[in-house]
């Protein structure tokens, strides 16, 4: 993809490149000749300050909504960036003046096509909440249903797709001129955000995501998830239950002991566990400010933009990737991230398993408390990519996961310890998978697998026994002992010949059931029971030598 000379972009693209330069390796931009474009924005040789984590959030923060999205995505990529980025880029938020009520009441009324007042009996024109993408205001239905409506800020489509076009541009131009951008697929990383991103800007996806929760979580009584309103929901206006409710930063201890957290802390996790190796469906965004503490002491989970799907076969490597983390087996760890990953030509295995046990070992010596699945699952992923090994963007977001979780759990209940609630609640995950597995829609699909077997068994043994008698079957034998093929030929031999006369018996049995004589057993004609019982006790003999005898 070429750049764009088109003003709106030519400014984007001094921005970015400005950050690029300033946060990343001021060689690119030297290689590429655009100093004199950037001009001032060049930092100085030595300016520290310029780089610290903190100013390059508030940097993203300043360029708009699409940046602090791609902040609040790098904050899952260990792979990418040190720690202190990756702290600061978790605590992005959106500070922005809320839009004036009139443009929100243009949004509402062009998208439901009707006015305001029609569709609610009240709505507040104080926004409860005010982001970059959208604002949230509390309302009323006709049918006096209390609401919280999410409503897209006027003109944020267009902005979200300039600037998405600016970063696959500079995205293209960075892997052309370095190793270290082309090392870790910027363009690829670039082509999911995108996609991420406009997933979150249809909030119809988002009001499925509320659905799908919501039926997933019935089984945890202490976690609710609002439900959305259809019929008030399209792609930029999203209706759903107004859940009161307190951010648990904004609770102090005594009210959370009162609440009872310390069992709160255990449920999410529960739930979460359950979504990930379960349903495999997760909210992949618990930060603090998306979970509400109710009054009635449960715990609300809001803003579903952000989910991440895992297929049957990666939950079971999931599985076993964080059973031999929390248990401090490395080189199992690093076995099962082989598995889930895609080895690159430069993969050294050795260095990648020697590193994984390292970082396991390190977290094993930390107090059980203090341990944090989160941050062993991104350190995973950062020697991944540090040895050649691309990790699923899955694992990554499930590393960010859990790393809130231990954050939420920790604030819920200071003695918390995740690696005793994944214990804990493995047997009970364990059970559902089965119970998912054996559920009738997957014994019917069996079944039926198992009907198109028997329906064309038949068939293949006839063309390969037809094939057997044409002699058309090559045989490849290698080192083999004659004594003991032979005597296995003989015994198949004998077994064969003993069936051909047990199922002669069976049918001379049946036939002689027609025939009427005055030597009766059990009612029936004497010499048929008969029969029938020797071809029962042969087939019981043959069956136990078979067990007893064969290997």
């Amino acid at each position: 993809m070429g750049l764009s000379l088109q003003p709106r972009h030519l400014a984007r693209y001094k921005d970015l490149l400005a950050l690029v330069l300033r946060y990343g390796r001021s060689d690119l931009l030297k290689r590429a000749r655009l100093e004199d474009v950037l001009g001032d924005e060049l930092p100085e040789p030595g300016d520290e300050a310029a780089a610290s984590a903190e100013d390059f959030a508030q940097h993203l923060e300043r360029l708009g909504p699409t940046f602090v999205k791609l902040g609040q995505l790098l904050s899952t990529r260990a792979d990418l960036l040190p720690d202190p980025y990756l702290a600061a880029l978790a605590r992005l938020q959106d500070h922005v003046t809320p839009v004036a009520f009139g443009e929100v009441e243009i949004v509402v009324r062009d998208e439901l096509g009707v006015r305001l007042s029609k569709a609610f009996l009240e709505f507040d024109a104080t926004p409860l909440a005010a982001a970059s993408l959208a604002q949230v205001h509390r309302a009323v239905l006709r049918d006096g249903r209390a609401v919280a409506v999410k409503v897209q800020r006027p003109g944020v489509r267009r902005q979200v797709a300039d600037d998405l076009e600016v970063l696959e541009a500079v995205a293209d131009l960075l892997e052309r001129y370095s190793e270290s951008a082309k090392r870790y697929d910027i363009c690829r990383l670039v082509d999911e955000f995108r996609k991420s991103l406009l997933r979150e800007l249809d909030y119809r996806v988002e009001a499925e995501n509320l659905t799908v929760l919501g039926r997933a979580l019935e089984r945890f009584p202490r976690l609710v998830v609002p439900a959305p309103i259809a019929d008030y929901t399209t792609s930029r206006v999203l209706t759903m239950d107004y859940v009161a409710g307190t951010k648990i930063t904004d609770l102090s201890p005594v009210v959370l002991l009162e609440l009872g957290a310390t069992r709160l802390a255990d449920a999410l996790f529960a739930a979460y566990l359950h979504q990930v190796l379960v349903d495999g469906f997760f909210h992949a965004d618990p930060h603090p400010g998306n979970l509400l503490v109710t009054p009635d002491g449960t715990l609300a989970l809001i803003d579903l933009g952000m989910v991440a799907r895992l297929t049957p076969r990666m939950q079971d490597q999931l599985l076993q990737l964080l059973l031999a983390i929390s248990e401090g087996r490395g080189d199992e760890a690093a076995d099962y991230a082989v598995r889930l990953g895609e080895p690159r030509e430069d993969f050294a295995r050795e260095d990648f398993t020697r590193a994984v046990r390292a970082v396991v070992a390190d977290h094993q010596d930390a107090a059980l408390r203090d341990l944090q699945v989160g941050r062993l699952v991104l350190d995973v992923t950062r020697v991944a990519a540090e040895n050649g090994l691309r990790l699923p963007p899955e694992l990554m977001m499930l590393g960010k996961t859990f790393l809130n979780l231990d954050e939420i759990g920790r604030r819920l209940d200071p003695e918390f310890n995740p690696q005793e609630a994944l214990r804990d609640h493995l047997a009970t995950v364990m059970q559902r998978r089965v119970a998912g597995v054996l559920s009738p829609a997957t014994v019917f699909g069996a079944l039926i697998e198992t009907k198109d077997l028997a329906e064309r068994l038949p068939g293949r043994l006839n063309r390969i026994l037809d094939r057997m008698a044409d002699d058309d079957v090559p045989v490849q034998l290698k080192g083999f002992d004659q004594t003991r093929l032979m005597m296995g030929l003989q015994k198949i031999a004998n077994r064969i010949t003993v069936g051909l006369l047990l199922a002669a018996l069976i049918i001379g049995a049946a036939m002689l059931m027609e025939v009427e004589t005055s030597f009766r057993l059990l009612g029936y004609p004497g010499i048929a029971i008969v029969f029938f019982l020797l071809a029962a006790c042969g087939a019981v003999a043959l069956i136990l030598s078979v067990f007893l005898e064969d290997e």
